[in-house]
């Protein structure tokens, strides 16, 4: 290339002095600029590139032609054979500057992409993300598609902090569940889901230096979260108690240690993160464990999190209690929902926060300033669904007694299942999950590829994958970095699931236990 090919390619249109009143690009008038854009393009293309930016030097038109010019000249000159121009242009043009934020540095890495991944590249019954693979109530469906087909103004902006039918029945509904007046207006606010209401929680709450006692096995979006708000993670965990030789493990076996949990609350707490019941272990916690988390949150001011997303899922005649309804708890408790559980449709992604207005108030300054707004019709279907079962609660006819019912058969079949290849289930007490122990095999087989450091449960789970068709997420990604080696001889699956499901599940079962025969 010389520069006579630049009017050649350009046209005189780019080289002639602006018109009074052009409208430039840049440095570069309209519509020179376009000329530069659409020569500069084609001269790309001819090299199976595409232009990303240039250098823009101060001076007249024909200087800027003219250094630019000269910097893509280069380009082509030091343009390797085989190379790209799009690589050379990107390598030229790769910003010095760090890019990503620095609360985003540790948590790039999210198993459920993981081990998904791998999990849809294998002929495997997928048992590891949790999730219902049967639909909704009819009532559900039905109060979904009479948002989508009947006011129009439903496709519209409804109120910024939860569509106002909605936000009066969870006001009325949980009202009665946790004896208090919920005001719909000030100790309501609906979210994008419950993963919604948590990050606009500790956004909203937990400042720079903020200690959060998180209880492990947890959530794995909890640390991220306390993270990205400049606050500290400190781990308090569950410990299973020792049981009998041939007793499956129970998650009303694992326990906080009074003392431990005491320990753990200093000058710099700020909250408390509860789950109940708890995932992955399936736990629900009791009235007298609740009340001592209570006691040590009023004695140090600290606020709780308490994430309730299961709280209609509970077995065996276990009772749910929320926090928020113990005396002195209401003033510093957010209680977090989510319809997604309660009418099985995950996908619907709405969700809640309930609490005192001197908390939620700066919920709904972080609210107003990024979400703003959920979607309509997804909030008037839930609202519709909830008042449905206001009419039914407690009857026989209500999904909220209809769904647990169910799903523990469902657990249940999953529990024998389980046992016939040699997996020990712990067995829960509420949530979609249930733990599986697997030291047997850690100790009969504890050399299964992978690296060094990698916990044992985590290669695990590939190794089922890839050879035995089953997908689950290993326990040790719910704990804290320095007690995941501890807790690495356990595996979570999701029994939230269609009998065809449980049935492909038992096929692949069957065939692993014929290879076990001698």
């Amino acid at each position: 290339m010389d520069t006579c090919n630049l009017r050649g390619a350009l046209g005189d249109e780019a080289v002639k002095p602006p018109r009074r009143g052009a409208v430039c690009v840049g440095s570069i008038p309209w519509p020179r600029s376009h000329f530069l854009a659409r020569a500069f393009s084609s001269l790309f293309s001819a090299s199976g590139g595409e232009v990303t930016s240039v250098p823009r030097p101060k001076g007249g038109m024909f200087r800027n032609v003219a250094a630019i010019y000269l910097h893509l000249a280069g380009l082509f000159q030091r343009k390797k054979a085989g190379t790209s121009l799009t690589r050379c242009m990107h390598q030229t043009f790769a910003m010095s500057k760090r890019l990503q934020a620095r609360r985003l540095d540790g948590i790039d890495h999210n198993p459920w992409v993981e081990f998904g991944k791998m999990a849809s590249e294998y002929d495997v019954v997928n048992l590891g993300q949790g999730f219902p693979d049967f639909p909704p109530p009819d009532f559900a469906i039905q109060a979904f598609q009479l948002a989508l087909n009947s006011d129009f103004m439903l496709n519209q902006y409804t109120k910024a902090f939860g569509y106002p039918p909605l936000t009066k029945i969870l006001a009325s509904f949980f009202g009665k569940l946790l004896g208090q007046e919920i005001d719909p207006l000030k100790n309501v606010l609906v979210t994008v889901g419950a993963y919604g209401a948590l990050f606009t929680a500790f956004q909203a709450l937990v400042d720079e230096g903020d200690e959060v006692i998180i209880v492990e096995p947890f959530f794995d979006c909890y640390e991220p979260m306390t993270l990205m708000a400049g606050g500290r993670p400190v781990f308090v965990t569950l410990k299973p108690s020792p049981t009998q030789d041939g007793e499956l493990d129970s998650a009303s076996n694992w326990q906080l240690d009074p003392t431990e949990l005491a320990s753990k609350f200093t000058s710099r707490t700020k909250a408390l993160i509860l789950n109940t019941p708890n995932n992955p272990v399936g736990k629900v916690f009791s009235k007298a464990e609740l009340e001592l988390v209570a006691s040590l949150c009023q004695q140090h001011d600290v606020i709780c999190i308490s994430d309730e997303v299961y709280q209609w899922l509970v077995y065996d005649g276990h009772q749910h209690i929320s926090i928020a309804s113990l005396p002195g708890m209401w003033e510093r408790t957010l209680t977090i929902g989510s319809a997604g559980k309660s009418f099985s449709a995950t996908g619907w992604k709405v969700g809640w926060a309930l609490g005192p207005d001197s908390l939620m108030k700066h919920l709904r300054t972080v609210h107003q300033n990024t979400i703003y707004h959920c979607p309509t019709q997804g909030q008037a279907a839930v609202a519709q669904s909830f008042q449905h079962e206001q009419l039914h609660f407690g009857q026989p006819s209500s999904y909220f007694v209809q769904l647990p019912q169910a799903v523990q058969r469902y657990r249940d079949h999953m529990i024998r299942s389980l046992q016939s290849v040699g997996l020990k289930p712990v067995v829960p007490q509420g949530s979609y999950f249930l733990i599986a122990d697997i030291s047997d095999f850690k100790t009969q087989m504890p050399d299964l590829p992978g690296d060094a450091d990698e916990p044992y449960d985590r290669r695990f789970v590939k190794w089922m994958i890839r050879n035995k068709g089953l997908a689950a997420i290993p326990v040790s990604v719910f704990y804290s970095t320095p007690h995941r080696k501890q807790f690495d001889h356990y595996v979570r699956f999701c029994f939230v699931k269609d009998e065809s499901t449980l049935q492909a599940m038992d096929e692949k079962l069957q065939k692993w236990k014929d290879e076990l025969r001698p």
